[in-house]
């Protein structure tokens, strides 16, 4: 069967694939929603990876599962509601930046020969609310996984409700978007962006979101009165060691992805060169780097050693 090549979809035209560059677009245009779609993606295959776990307890592997399914849900619902007005919001400033920055700002943020949406110092500090909003999400999303997760465990079924279509319209996108950009016309919050724009950003506030979700779903699972008692302790050694084998190794692999991952920049801007988007799709490779990274070890080599250790940690206590 013979396929045109303006569809193609392998590996051979990831570089030109039409699916790719959309993708990458919207990894730069709304990277914490990025994340929750590609962990809804990911979570797929976790509960069958924690399912085959050898010798451990079935209970105890359906519990991990049920958490994995009702976090990956939960984050995606949490992050669609408060992500897309957010992102909205940066594009308000994207369009005008004159209008909401000031001229030092501006001045400060602007690279040399470049537009000022193009510049190190701008994308950083505009990521720094699209990916952060996760951060702040992850508390909430811990408390309802906790709360929801006996139900997911306890039912096969669940009652599909419509959904309802979501409108964020009026004047919310420039309110929001006039107090942001007040954090950044901040001199103390310049001299911060001007101080880490070169940072590897995108993996660091992924590891950070990781971590404040883990910790807080460890002591709301500790303190919850839906979750088996007998099973409390295998379930947070569960999360604890998922998250930081997880960041260990993302870091790790993002390292030794480094230089393989800048060949790749180079040939896409090679094949790129005319595209009207390129320095957008370039931001969204370095964006989903680090989600598509720790979704792997995550949500599919992880799960088999930490549903693993954490029963072993719990029957050697």
């Amino acid at each position: 069967m013979k396929v045109n090549s303006d569809r193609d979809i392998s590996f051979k035209s990831i570089y030109t694939n039409r699916a790719v560059k959309r993708g990458l677009e919207f990894a730069s245009s709304n990277g914490a929603l990025f994340g929750a779609s590609a962990t809804v993606a990911f979570s797929i295959m976790r509960p069958f990876s924690i399912m085959y776990t050898p010798k451990t307890d079935l209970e105890n592997r359906k519990i991990a599962a049920g958490k994995s399914i009702t976090s990956s849900l939960i984050n995606f619902l949490l992050m669609l509601l408060v992500s897309v007005p957010l992102a909205k919001s940066v594009k308000e400033i994207d369009k005008n930046p004159k209008k909401y920055l000031s001229t030092d700002a501006i001045k400060m943020l602007k690279d040399k020969n470049k537009q000022i949406t193009d510049s190190k110092g701008y994308i950083f500090a505009t990521q720094l609310f699209k990916l952060g909003i996760a951060g702040v999400v992850a508390v909430p999303k811990a408390i309802m996984t906790a709360s929801g997760m006996p139900y997911i465990v306890n039912s096969l079924s669940t009652n599909k409700k419509d959904g309802e279509n979501i409108s964020f319209k009026g004047r919310f996108s420039e309110q929001t978007a006039k107090h942001i950009s007040n954090t950044l016309n901040k001199s103390s919050m310049l001299k911060f962006i001007d101080k880490y724009k070169d940072s590897n950003f995108p993996m660091h506030i992924t590891a950070l979101t990781d971590t404040i979700a883990t910790l807080a779903f460890m002591h709301q699972a500790k303190n919850s009165k839906k979750i088996e008692e007998t099973r409390k302790n295998t379930l947070i050694y569960n999360a604890g060691i998922s998250t930081l084998l997880s960041i260990i190794g993302g870091y790790t692999a993002d390292k030794l992805l480094d230089k393989p991952t800048k060949n790749f920049i180079k040939k896409y801007k090679e094949k790129n060169c005319n595209d009207k988007n390129l320095g957008k799709q370039l931001q969204g490779i370095k964006i989903a780097k680090p989600f598509l990274i720790l979704g792997t070890i995550y949500y599919i080599l992880i799960p088999l050693i930490s549903t693993f250790l954490a029963e072993k940690a719990y029957e050697k206590k």
